[in-house]
């Protein structure tokens, strides 16, 4: 018997029956049918997850990991349409996704072409255009590594913090779809924040042993 924290239907309920039955790792799958699926949101499906192991039906680092998992696996699936179908014809293929537009597309190209690596990284804290972003890697063939890399490194910000948000919500989980467009800018701002200190404290560093 579910309860308002627990829905009983739709895709949140598609998402807690396949978490019931298969744990931590239905949070991946569920993820990775997100990150193929726009229409899929996981700001419903990540907040769900942190829930249920907040309930002690999975492990918080086991949810984590998995969703993680479930990012790379469901971007490596779109960047492999890219490179194996081409620009045209993965446009044509990725239109016909209830929900997406014509220009959200074109956002993601040109993200990438500006951005590259980065692109990757910051597309994954980015509604819709996380999954899109795969599409143009793909198409300009970006190499693999690299690409696996930095969908991990942004997917795992973006599921910590979701997931996060949703295990300490508990019954107000709900609570993170609704508010998901400031949660993401929250996210990217720390990331951002996050990246500049690394690379500022690099080049500390690096002159610091150059006047040495």
């Amino acid at each position: 018997m579910s309860t308002a924290a627990e829905p009983a239907g739709g895709i949140a309920g598609w998402a807690a029956d396949v978490m019931q039955s298969l744990g931590a790792p239905g949070a991946g799958l569920a993820n990775a049918v997100d990150t193929v699926f726009p229409f899929v949101p996981s700001e419903l499906i990540l907040p769900l997850a942190g829930f249920t192991a907040g309930q002690g039906r999975m492990g918080l680092a086991a949810t984590i990991f998995w969703a993680t998992v479930g990012s790379i696996v469901g971007s490596l699936v779109v960047y492999a349409a890219g490179a194996l179908l081409g620009r045209e014809r993965t446009r044509a293929l990725v239109g016909r996704i209830p929900l997406v537009k014509a220009h959200e597309i074109d956002r993601a190209e040109a993200w990438f072409a500006r951005h590259g690596a980065k692109a990757v990284f910051f597309a994954r804290m980015v509604p819709v255009l996380r999954s899109l972003i795969s599409v143009p890697a793909g198409i300009e063939r970006m190499p693999v590594v690299t690409f696996t890399v930095f969908t991990a490194l942004g997917s795992l910000i973006w599921n910590t913090a979701f997931v996060l948000a949703g295990y300490w919500l508990g019954d107000n989980w709900v609570l993170v779809e609704k508010y998901g467009g400031l949660v993401s800018k929250a996210v990217v701002i720390v990331a951002v924040a996050g990246l500049a200190y690394v690379l500022v404290s690099r080049a500390t560093r690096s002159r610091a042993r150059h006047r040495a």
